[in-house]
Order: C-alpha cells, then sequence, then structure tokens
C-alpha cells in the first residue's frame, strides 16, 4: 500500500524542531547530519551540524525533516498542513496543548457535528496543523 508521511523543510532549526516534535508527540527520533557525510571535513563547522534527515517515529505517525533547501531558499505558506488524527479528546487536547505552545492557536479545539473534536495551529516553527478525533469512533 502507498503510504505519505509528512516532509518538513527547516532554515537550520531541523534539530531544534523535530525535538520539540517528539516531546509533544513521543516516540523515537534519529538524525543523520552532513558530517557524517564522506568528505564532510572540508566544510565549515555550521554546514556539517546541518541535518540532511530527522525521522520521528510514533506508532503509525512518521514525521521527516531536514534543513536542507533549494537554491530559492525556504518558502513558508499555508498551502500544506499537517493533520494529526488523535486516538481521543484527551490526547487531541494534549497534543493541541504542546503543539500550540509558542506558536498561534488559530482555530481553539471545538465539538464537531459528528461527536469529535476539530483544531487548527501554526507552531513556533511557522508549520500549519489541524488536529482532530472522533469520539463516535471506538478508542483504539
Amino acid at each position: 500500500m502507498i503510504q505519505i508521511s509528512a516532509y518538513l523543510t527547516f532554515d537550520g532549526n531541523c534539530r531544534e524542531a523535530m525535538s520539540f516534535y517528539r516531546e509533544c508527540l513521543g516516540g523515537d527520533l534519529s538524525f543523520r547530519t552532513v558530517a557524517e557525510a564522506e568528505g564532510a571535513a572540508v566544510l565549515p563547522e555550521p554546514f556539517r551540524e546541518a541535518v540532511v534527515q530527522a525521522t520521528l517515529v510514533s506508532g503509525e505517525l512518521v514525521l521527516t525533516g531536514s534543513d536542507m533547501v533549494g537554491e530559492e531558499g525556504l518558502i513558508k505558506g499555508n498551502a500544506v498542513s499537517l493533520l494529526l488524527h488523535c486516538r481521543g479528546e484527551k490526547e487531541t487536547r494534549d497534543c493541541y496543548r504542546k503543539l500550540s505552545a509558542g506558536g498561534v492557536a488559530c482555530h481553539p479545539l471545538q465539538d464537531t457535528i459528528s461527536g469529535g473534536l476539530f483544531g487548527v495551529l501554526t507552531d513556533k516553527y511557522g508549520h500549519h496543523w489541524l488536529l482532530t478525533c472522533n469520539h463516535i469512533y471506538p478508542k483504539k
């Protein structure tokens, strides 16, 4: 089966941001840096610390990030959002509180007509999140 995972690009703060997401969402986090690449010793020190790939795995959640950005530079916008399906009300409220810390709570969590919760936030790294859970489905 084809699976889509979120891949986030950062402007030099990938390690900080992905560590923040691990605090919010739990899971195992790994990093690969430029320093690990062959020939990296000749590069300036700040560039060697750049994250080529960070991967956070928490249950079925896979979140990947990188400091590597093309020549156009990092362009942030609202064309892509991260939709986080939570297992219940407590988890939804907890994730919303943690992810919105230092960011903007665009749409506070509210009950939906289908019996769930829905809220929108932009985290302190400028990434847009939609959080949802549905109370009418059995909790896993």
